[in-house]
């Protein structure tokens, strides 16, 4: 997906409708967590101006990236909604990091799409088939539920050569009463 600056003139009057796919492979190359990824789909609008080229950009994909528990791998969909400003050569104010500067006669959005892609990728992924680990040695995870019910199981029990003492004192307050 590449533009030459006069076909981007043609749209000065209208913006400029995006709809394609970019390989973004060269990711895999800058971080090697990142396994595959497949044609990222790019849509938006650009609008073209004097020297300068402003676009609305969706870009939607999956890469497939290391399970963190299990070293599998999973696939892990991804939507970027950005708005990226591109300047023409001898327009660009040197200290505006904001914006992109077009060297030459031809707009590449492609490293700017895999920075994005970059910044997307998560610190890890654990998969919906690897379940986390329930207990461990001297622990155990429960729901609210589950740690009602079990505290309603663990009620303490009397012990049955001592069950005539629990009405003890119920016995003794009539007694006093009969007084």
């Amino acid at each position: 997906m590449k533009w030459t600056i006069r076909q981007l003139n043609q749209f000065r009057q209208d913006s400029m409708p995006v709809d394609g796919t970019a390989d973004l492979s060269g990711v895999m190359k800058r971080d090697p967590e990142i396994r595959a990824i497949g044609p990222v789909r790019v849509t938006g609008t650009c609008s073209v101006g004097t020297g300068q080229m402003t676009c609305r950009f969706k870009l939607e994909g999956t890469m497939t990236l290391p399970e963190a528990r299990t070293w599998e791998d999973i696939e892990y969909p991804f939507t970027i909604e950005t708005d990226e400003q591109f300047v023409w050569e001898g327009y660009a104010d040197p200290g505006d990091d904001a914006v992109h500067e077009v060297t030459g006669e031809v707009v590449d959005p492609t490293p700017v799409f895999e920075e994005l892609v970059l910044l997307e990728v998560p610190i890890q992924v654990i998969g919906e088939e690897a379940a986390p680990s329930r207990e461990g040695k001297g622990w155990e995870f429960s729901s609210e539920e589950e740690f009602a019910a079990k505290r309603e199981e663990e009620k303490p029990k009397v012990d049955p050569r001592l069950a005539g003492l629990a009405n003890f004192f119920d016995q003794q307050g009539e007694d006093s009463k009969d007084e």
